[in-house]
């Protein structure tokens, strides 16, 4: 492992990074004192640049780094990520261009200005804002454990220890913050295609590498079931849990806020369609992905990494999530690496600045100002801009507070959507139908958010580790779909005998 080579050009092309970060407030200029050219980058993304910006969006550290070491930890039953994930782009064709065209004719720009408009109910609206702040700070913790990973395989063989690693993030999202208050979405934008050609690289480079590194690797498939891993057939007391996890991720996934921001910044609807008809695209690098956890057996350089207890400062926390960036140093050239590492590190940064966007946006917009509605716009864009910095330092105090093993660091992703699948009802549904009341909506969510995390606390009370399922006699179940299932009966029941406060506006 030629470290000095690998760090060399990971901090050129960081440099790269960089630029582009604060070259985009001059790309495509805008007035940045208003806050739909801040946040969406003035609603002008084409059929590419919306591609590569919701790629950028949804294929974080979760796709690069959580899920290949879940897969490493459990086997099959993490593949549930691979129908979910191309599951949901179908949900997007139906939810995206509507949304789209809605909150394009009202000026809308967050998911609760439409709940809030479409209900004429302010406290609906500031709802809806707090679960998609909320929702957002583990998502945010994952993509920081991603790039904790990335560090922790690159400072490997120096003699700086895990403080480096903490400086290293600090500064990492210091450069974020300051770039993101400069330049908004466009600069997440510009870094967005950046990280996603350096991600497809490291994807294709690293399978070529290992399967030509490897020899015979169809007989080593056949000794899977010796592997710590177990199967790649799924066990019997894992379907439930498999399915749900799959359907009730795809249905939570285009409900946050960066989502939303990703669909609202395209410049029409057409060109959001074709975009979002390209995605699965990125399902099919997630399913290579995935097998990398599996990969790393074969690979006993990268493996020793993986499984060592000297990587991270006398204990290694960080365990499966290793995996891509120790393969990366192990099966590729130096420089190769260095790029395959700067990928991957970027590919969680760039979501994070586009998570806190969104997260300022509805803090701001959605709660700020429905209490302080003399606020101005350019007071309103200052104020995210501040949010989205605090946002970005919050979940980086939340990580070096709470990390300590993170191996199923996908359980962040998931609790996530315990949360943020509670806004199917309001922000979906009510795009197709007016049956739906306010108050059967708000007490629904309500429902849905305490089941949620009553059943979240019981589980992982008693397995002693963040769980995300619930177990039931016919075998675990995704917490998310339960609790939305509650939210949705009572939502249902509550508008049927409701003859008041149905939707003010058309959807």
């Amino acid at each position: 492992m030629d470290t000095n080579t690998i760090l060399s050009v990971f901090l050129i092309l960081f440099a790269v990074f960089v630029f582009l970060g604060f070259y985009a407030a001059r790309w495509r200029k805008g007035d940045l004192s208003q806050i739909h050219e801040w946040s969406l980058a003035g609603r002008r993304l084409g059929t590419w640049l919306a591609f590569f910006l919701v790629g950028a969006d949804l294929y974080t550290a979760y796709t690069f780094v959580a899920i290949p070491s879940a897969v490493h930890g459990s086997g099959a039953l993490f593949f549930y990520a691979v129908p979910y994930v191309l599951s949901t782009f179908g949900i997007a064709l139906i939810f995206g261009p509507k949304l789209w065209k809605v909150t394009r004719a009202r000026g809308y720009i967050t998911g609760s200005d439409y709940v809030r408009g479409r209900f004429d109910s302010r406290g609906l609206g500031v709802l809806t804002a707090v679960v998609g702040i909320v929702s957002l700070l583990p998502y945010i913790a994952l993509q920081i454990v991603g790039m904790q990973a990335v560090l922790a395989v690159l400072l490997l063989n120096t003699n700086l220890g895990s403080s480096a690693e903490d400086i290293s993030l600090v500064l990492a999202f210091l450069v974020l913050a300051a770039f993101t208050f400069t330049s908004g979405l466009r600069g997440a934008t510009l870094t967005a295609v950046f990280k996603d050609i350096l991600i497809w690289v490291t994807v294709v480079a690293i399978l070529v590498a290992v399967y030509t590194s490897v020899s015979d690797i169809g007989a080593k498939f056949a000794t899977i079931k010796a592997l710590p891993t177990g199967t790649l057939s799924l066990k019997a007391a894992d379907s439930w849990n498999y399915l749900t996890y799959a359907i009730g991720s795809a249905f939570a996934l285009y409900l946050y806020p960066h989502a939303v921001n990703g669909i609202l910044s395209a410049q029409d609807e057409r060109k959001l369609r074709l975009s979002t008809s390209l995605l699965p695209l990125y399902g099919v690098g997630l399913a290579l992905l995935a097998l990398l956890g599996l990969l790393v057996y074969f690979v006993p350089s990268a493996l020793a990494i993986v499984t060592s207890k000297t990587v991270g400062g006398g204990a290694n926390y960080l365990g499966g999530l290793l995996t891509v960036p120790a393969l990366a140093v192990t099966v590729l050239p130096a420089w190769l690496a260095g790029v395959a590492l700067l990928g991957i590190f970027v590919g969680g940064l760039v979501p994070a600045a586009i998570m806190a966007i969104s997260q300022a946006n509805l803090l701001t917009r959605n709660i700020v100002k429905e209490f302080k509605p003399s606020l101005s716009e350019r007071t309103e864009v200052r104020t995210a801009k501040w949010a989205s910095a605090i946002f970005k330092f919050l979940a980086l105090g939340f990580v070096f507070l709470l990390g300590n093993n993170f191996t199923y660091a996908v359980q962040l992703q998931l609790l996530g959507g315990v949360l943020i699948i509670q806004l199917l009802p309001s922000l979906f549904l009510t795009l197709y139908t007016n049956f739906f009341s306010k108050w059967a909506l708000a007490a629904g969510l309500i429902a849905g958010i305490v089941v949620g995390l009553i059943l979240e606390y019981y589980e992982s009370a008693s397995t002693g580790a963040l769980q995300t399922f619930y177990s039931t006699p016919i075998g675990g179940i995704f917490v998310a779909v339960i609790a939305v299932t509650v939210n949705l009966a009572i939502a249902l029941v509550l508008s049927s005998v409701t003859k008041g406060s149905r939707p003010t506006q058309p959807a």
